[in-house]
């Protein structure tokens, strides 16, 4: 005889239904894992993204455009500082007499690539005379016998001796100065006609400094 329990028929009966539900439920953890379920996105990836400098270049030249300086001849924009013994301000007449008149154009151009919001022009601290030649007079004035004008375009910029301007505060000069653009300057030196022959033989030197600034 086959004795058959209530129970066990219940339980084979419920099998199926619960290895059903325990597959369905595998199913969904594996969809919500794998996001198929997802809905829509959209996204943009900015791919040029970059900021850099320019660079700020002062070029000098004398009036027949051959004699150039750069602020870079100093190594290079880093240093961006540069000694320009090539063109002389003053016109370097070394044979004035009285009343002698010697005048130097330049142009300042910005070769760089931003504009200069700052252009100034300073003088060296000190007027040095010295010895030209073998004859010398003795007078130790000579700075101060020789005038100059200093001019951009309509502007006069100084006008006055050269012993005053050594030491004059710098000169602001017209702003801004665009990448490529040229400012031209005159220098005019006067010899007094008062000058007489205790200043043979001499000469006079003062240093000039251009500045740009951005």
């Amino acid at each position: 005889m086959t004795i058959t329990d209530p129970s066990s028929r219940k339980r084979r009966r419920l099998t199926p239904l619960a290895l059903i539900a325990g597959a369905v439920g595998t199913v969904l953890l594996a969809l919500s894992l794998t996001g198929t379920l997802s809905g829509f996105v959209a996204s943009i990836t900015n791919t040029t993204n970059t900021a850099g400098t320019g660079a700020l270049v002062m070029q000098e030249k004398d009036s027949t455009g051959t004699i150039t300086c750069l602020s870079t001849n100093g190594g290079s924009v880093s240093t961006n500082a540069a000694t320009c013994s090539t063109i002389n301000k003053f016109g370097g007449n070394l044979a004035m007499v009285p009343g002698t008149a010697v005048s130097t154009n330049i142009t300042i151009t910005n070769t760089g690539t931003v504009p200069a919001n700052t252009f100034t022009l300073t003088p060296g601290a000190t007027c040095t005379q010295s010895a030209n030649g073998a004859a010398n007079g003795t007078a130790t004035d000579l700075c101060a016998k020789l005038t100059v004008v200093i001019t951009s375009g309509a502007t006069t910029v100084y006008s006055g001796t050269v012993a005053a301007l050594a030491g004059h505060a710098p000169f602001a000069l017209a702003t801004p100065v665009a990448p490529g653009t040229t400012v031209p300057f005159t220098f005019a030196v006067t010899l007094a006609s008062t000058a007489d022959n205790t200043y043979q033989g001499l000469q006079a030197s003062l240093p000039l400094t251009w500045a740009f600034a951005s």
